[in-house]
């Protein structure tokens, strides 16, 4: 059950957004095995003055195509699911999209199904009839 705040530059098309959004939805099925239904994402589009980064921090150098995914998900996962999450988004978004590894940055939290609410004010550890 993840949701993720995408933050990026102002500009991109709508193509080009629900390609970004394809290609984030099938990393987390495939690397996540999150349920090819359960897709919430929101795009945080920017002007250049309020999205503020360091160019150069753990990284060779980002452009004004920098983009933040900040993925909430109820279910921990191990190191090595985490990394392969963020390297095959990062290079798929590479290889399709031509969108640089250094303009890629994730960050992965996880909390549990008490505190999610999908509907009806009923919580995701409840059993639903």
């Amino acid at each position: 059950m993840p949701f993720t705040r995408i933050t990026l530059r102002q500009g991109y098309s709508e193509i080009h957004i629900a390609q970004i959004s394809a290609i984030l939805q099938q990393s987390l099925e495939n690397e996540f095995s999150v349920p090819p239904g359960d897709l919430f994402q929101v795009f945080d589009e920017r002007p250049a003055s309020r999205r503020v980064f360091d160019r150069f921090y753990k990284s060779s150098g980002r452009s004004d195509n920098f983009i933040q995914f900040h993925i909430l998900a109820g279910k921990p996962h191990t190191n090595a699911q985490k990394q392969n999450l963020c390297r095959v988004l990062t290079q798929r978004l590479h290889r399709e999209l031509n969108i640089f590894p250094d303009d890629v940055m994730v960050m992965i939290q996880f909390n549990t199904a008490d505190e999610w609410s999908f509907s009806q004010g009923r919580m995701a550890s409840e059993d639903i009839l």
